[in-house]
């Protein structure tokens, strides 16, 4: 866990969201949850990979989020894989909606912190990478790391 310039404290984050999406829009939603499960997140045993977000009956909900049961929890522990209501606000919402009726666009958590002690979601309206985008993009990203590597060196 690791602290952020903005008071926020980073939990978990996405990774494999970067490698295989293009993260169009990003906006950060609250998370209903239950007492356990906060305590949980607060000890960092939460797994954002192949989870997403998705919109129904109007409520925006993430599914397939990995939340352990808390380490000191009874018989009211969670269950770790429960779809979670996101909270947003309508408009939010609204524009959510319209955007992910596009083609291909889909709604993915990239990373889980507290921000004033309140568990936030940064969702990211993601549009799917083919597997020759993936490959284009960590050339790139080898080319950076040579680059940067060659005029470290040449200092």
């Amino acid at each position: 866990m690791e602290k952020t310039t903005s008071g926020e404290k980073l939990i978990a984050s996405n990774k494999k969201a970067f490698h295989d999406y293009f993260i169009l829009e990003k906006l950060e939603a609250g998370i209903a949850l239950l007492g356990t499960e906060v305590k949980s997140i607060r000890e960092g045993r939460i797994n954002l990979k192949d989870s997403y977000a998705s919109i129904r009956d109007g409520e925006p909900m993430l599914a397939n989020c990995h939340i352990s049961p808390y380490s000191h929890g009874n018989r009211q522990n969670h269950d770790p894989v429960r779809t979670r209501k996101l909270l947003l606000h309508h408009q939010e919402i609204r524009k959510l909606i319209g955007k992910t009726q596009e083609k291909g666009l889909t709604l993915i958590p990239l990373r889980v912190y507290l921000k004033r002690g309140r568990v936030k979601v940064e969702l990211g309206l993601a549009r799917g990478k083919k597997e020759y985008d993936k490959r284009e993009t960590e050339r790139r990203k080898e080319v950076d790391r040579e680059t940067r590597a060659a005029m470290k060196s040449h200092r």
